[in-house]
């Protein structure tokens, strides 16, 4: 649902009525007297799509960073001369990504 949910908001579509629904609300301004009420309406309809944006778009991280570290893990497994430990290595600790760090720039 939130790959589908993704792809749909980030479509030139979903531009398109944000934007139009936007101009739908100035374009109502005059007619409700710029009230109090017509402020509200935008300013709490783009608070709570933000706040489910937020998670949205976390979740497709999440999902791009694990399929990338799926494919990255593939890779390393067919070079016989890499060392399989990096596999996981995003799972290790500061102090152990630094020591690899610190190995990978002596090899330069």
């Amino acid at each position: 649902m939130t790959t589908k949910t993704s792809e749909a908001v980030g479509s030139p579509l979903g531009s398109f009525i944000a934007v139009s629904l936007v101009i739908l609300w100035l374009m109502t301004g005059p007619f409700l007297k710029f009230s109090d009420t017509w402020q509200i309406v935008i300013t709490t309809g783009t608070s709570v799509i933000t706040f489910l944006m937020v998670f949205l778009i976390q979740n497709t991280q999440n999902h791009d960073s694990k399929a990338v570290q799926i494919k990255l893990g593939e890779l390393i497994r067919s070079i016989d001369s890499a060392r399989n430990e990096i596999i996981s290595v995003e799972y290790s600790s500061e102090k152990d990504l630094q020591e690899i760090q610190e190995d990978f720039s002596k090899l330069d």
